[in-house]
């Protein structure tokens, strides 16, 4: 387990008498088991076909990169690893150089945090080069912190058609911004544009060259940021879109075709869902819809190395792809037969409009394509569900499927949870969408324990898919109903519920997680005496809420990472663009400043590696608590960030199992 500090739980006035726990089924996953690194993961095939590589792990405690030659894939892979480096994502830059991405923790005097670099190696990992890296020791702690959070350089473009080279985005210090062609077997960088910081979002053409780009300014005090396309004609930058920051309406470029003269854009232009269209760049003049969706945003476009059209990507409850390629398209609906996908009408009302509609949504696991080969004789298949860990599949041009590997062999699915998408109405008569995980059938019908799991963001959404945290299926494995409510404030569901949660911190989108619950006490799903929240960053902020709010509806919360309001005021005030764009939005209650109202027994925990939510932030809360005689427990989690990718199994099995703990044992009157 990680090391766990300052570890301590305190109560007010006589103990309650704990109820005995709960036996745990036979076929229910362990903490160990949803949390150890996959067997394999992270899967890409190289642009000619001929090698697969993915990221490996034959013990769950280390990563390793393996490789496969597609014609020899009974064979066994060669493996490329690391001592000090934690790999965290690879993929394929030519047909014989993999970019793979890394992680360390980093302390700098009182600074502690991640550093990220990126390195370009061969398929044997007999040459590893880092690209556009300080080789210098930097001059003083601040310039090490700063080069620590910039990370390594961003790709722009594998530039398909070049032999050699990529582009790159540098981030060191001095020419942070500047655009370079680096030669993935030399490690030479030529500097092509001196972008200065002042560009983001640049975009190339199928022959690899930059002809998208973002620029932000200010216009009588408004800030906006400006599309900007290079003339197909002239070469010249010319302005395209302009979307002003306190509008959150962007027009955002989303690829070129292969004709120099026609692009795809995406807006919002009906029913508060944002579509895809054809744009004539010359004439500036949006020509037709390519993708929309009455009732999810579409938000990208798939493109061949040469730039034809082979798809356009939209949220709906998975994130899926329609695909425009009809060669792809059929050989992706005959492999939804082949793996047995199955869909259902499921019965709907769009919060933007209220209309009443069905659409077709996946019962238990779906497919998706994430990586092919330049000739898309090869395509890399996941087929993975919420209680279906991802499995990997090879898919020929001949229609056939080879089985890669899955993820997580050791789950029994049969100990799993059913997820299905769901809607429930607010008190203000509001659709809100959520995810719904009920326990396997061996706990009967119910009424359950019932978790209501925010997510964070808050500008952000949960999906229909397997959760890597292991949070959901660990506690609907052990007989817990679990809500993941698309309050107001999140994101993808519609312009309608995104903007309700404006200066609504703490009120009404913590009404509607409240509201879920009552709608689950009323489905005779949730038994009423034990429901408990339990959240991460945002979701930890509503879990503070939680336990100040009067509502006698919670037996306790638990927050990790809790956000805190004056915390997130600050953030978004720092940056003028995001002064318009967001911080307008962050507003309500300080659950902070309010930890001695709180009602109920909260547990705490934090990695003290998070430079993005403060630690801090949690210890004031906790001084709250002390300063009231309030009950709590809390945990430091040494060496942990704020995001996933820098947790570790340990600190993630660490996180199910205290939570657990705390739910038998502390959660009051007599545990959940």
């Amino acid at each position: 387990m990680a090391a766990l500090l300052a570890a301590s739980a305190l109560s007010v006035g006589p103990a309650a008498a704990l109820a005995a726990p709960a036996p745990v089924p036979a076929d229910a996953p362990s903490a160990k088991d949803l949390t150890r690194f996959a067997l394999i993961s992270n899967v890409v095939v190289s642009p000619d076909g001929k090698h697969i590589a993915a990221l490996t792990s034959g013990d769950g405690a280390k990563v390793n990169i393996s490789v496969w030659r597609t014609d020899a894939m009974d064979k066994p892979p060669t493996i490329l690893g690391s001592t000090s480096m934690v790999f965290k994502s690879v993929s394929f830059v030519k047909n014989d150089r993999l970019r793979v991405a890394v992680m360390q923790p980093l302390t700098v005097r009182s600074w502690k945090g991640h550093v990220r670099r990126t390195y370009i190696t061969d398929l044997e990992g007999k040459s590893w080069t880092a690209p556009l890296t300080d080789t210098d020791e930097p001059k003083t702690d601040e310039e090490a912190i700063k080069r620590a959070r910039a990370g390594g350089p961003v790709l722009v473009s594998a530039l398909p058609r070049d032999p050699k080279n990529v582009l790159m985005i540098d981030r060191r210090s001095g020419s942070e911004g500047d655009v370079y062609k680096v030669n993935v077997y030399t490690n030479s960088a030529e500097r092509i544009d001196r972008m200065a910081g002042r560009y983001e979002g640049f975009l190339t053409d199928g022959k690899g060259d930059i002809r998208g780009r973002i620029d932000t300014g200010f216009e009588d005090g408004k800030a906006y940021a400006v599309q900007q396309i290079k003339n197909p004609t002239t070469g010249a930058w010319e302005e395209h879109f302009r979307s002003y920051a306190r509008d959150r309406n962007f027009t955002t470029l989303e690829g070129f075709s292969s004709d120099p003269n026609i692009a795809y854009v995406s807006m919002v232009k009906t029913n508060g869902k944002r579509g895809v269209y054809v744009y004539d760049i010359t004439a500036k003049q949006v020509l037709e819809p390519l993708f929309e969706h009455k009732l999810f945003d579409a938000n990208g476009v798939i493109l061949d190395e040469k730039g034809e059209l082979l798809g356009v990507t939209y949220d709906d409850a998975r994130g899926s792809i329609y695909w425009v390629d009809e060669g792809v398209g059929a050989r992706f609906k005959a492999a939804r037969t082949a793996l047995g996908v199955k869909m259902e009408p499921l019965a709907w009302t769009d919060p933007d409009t209220e209309a009443k509609t069905r659409f077709n949504v996946s019962t238990d696991f779906d497919i998706s394509v994430v990586d092919t080969s330049e000739d898309r004789s090869v395509l890399i298949i996941e087929k993975s569900g919420p209680k279906l860990p991802p499995e990997y599949y090879l898919l020929d041009k001949t229609g056939k499927l080879t089985l890669l590997g899955g993820s997580r062999p050791w789950v029994k699915t049969a100990g799993l949870g059913q997820t299905r998408l769901v809607q429930y109405t607010a008190r203000d008569g509001l659709p809100i969408p959520g995810l719904l995980t009920t326990p396997p059938a061996s706990f009967g019908a119910g009424p359950h324990p019932t978790i209501i799991l925010p997510h964070g963001g808050p500008w952000a959404r949960d999906h229909l898919g397997w959760d890597v945290s292991g949070w959901v299926q660990y506690f609907a494995s052990r007989g817990y109903v679990v809500l993941q409510p698309q309050f107001r404030g999140s994101q993808g569901w519609g312009e309608k519920l995104w903007r309700a949660g404006d200066k609504e911190w703490g009120g009404k989108m913590q009404d509607d997680k409240d509201d879920g619950a009552k709608w689950l006490i009323d489905q005779k799903l949730a038994d009423p005496s034990r429901i408990a929240m339990f959240g991460y960053s945002y979701g930890g902020y509503a879990a503070l809420a939680a336990a100040i709010r009067p509502n006698g509806l919670y037996q306790c919360s638990v927050s990790g990472a809790g956000g805190s309001l004056a915390e997130m005021k600050k953030a978004t005030s720092n940056s003028r663009f995001l002064r318009e764009r967001q911080a307008p939005s962050v507003d309500g209650l300080d659950a902070i400043q309010n930890a001695g109202d709180a009602k109920i027994p909260v547990f705490l925990y934090h990695g003290d590696r998070d430079d993005n939510v403060d630690i801090k932030d949690s210890l004031r809360f906790i001084n709250g608590l002390k300063n009231a005689g309030k009950p709590y427990k809390w945990l430091e989690i040494k060496d942990m960030g704020h995001g996933y990718a820098t947790m570790t199994p340990e600190m993630m099995e660490t996180q199910l199992v205290e939570i657990d703990k705390f739910f038998q044992n502390e959660c009051k009157p007599g545990g959940l």
